[in-house]
């Protein structure tokens, strides 16, 4: 079990950035897959970046690839999402989730993740 606890969030002006953390206790977590998603008001929660156990492997949406930047540090058992030339559509509740799935290296799949943290706002202005 993994829990996790995001921080960083807040109110960015566009073409601005922001920093992400998410924090994990247990002494599980340079096992686990780690992932960030987001939900925006009255849609979908949305894959955002994945990253492998070892950090070495990373995969993006692409509506954000070029600009979110995701990595870790297993020594502080942290997962980082570095943001930005944020945009307007960026804005949502922003969320770290850790997969423990067999055989893969990473995920895009929400359902794979059985831990999650409580989210962290970040708004964009225009």
């Amino acid at each position: 079990q993994v829990q996790l606890v995001e921080s960083g969030g807040g109110l960015v002006q566009a073409g601005g950035s922001l920093r992400l953390s998410c924090a994990a206790s247990g002494r599980t977590f340079s096992s686990a897959i780690m992932g960030w998603f987001r939900q925006a008001p009255g849609k979908e929660r949305e894959f955002v970046a994945t990253i492998s156990r070892s950090g070495g492997s990373t995969y993006s949406a692409g509506s954000v690839k070029g600009r979110f930047i995701i990595s870790r540090d297993n020594a502080k058992n942290t997962v980082y999402l570095q943001m930005n030339s944020l945009k307007p559509e960026d804005t949502a509740v922003y969320s770290c989730a850790a997969s423990h799935q067999i055989g893969a290296v990473f995920s895009t799949q929400a359902l794979t993740y059985d831990n999650w943290g409580q989210g962290t706002q970040v708004t964009v202005s225009s």
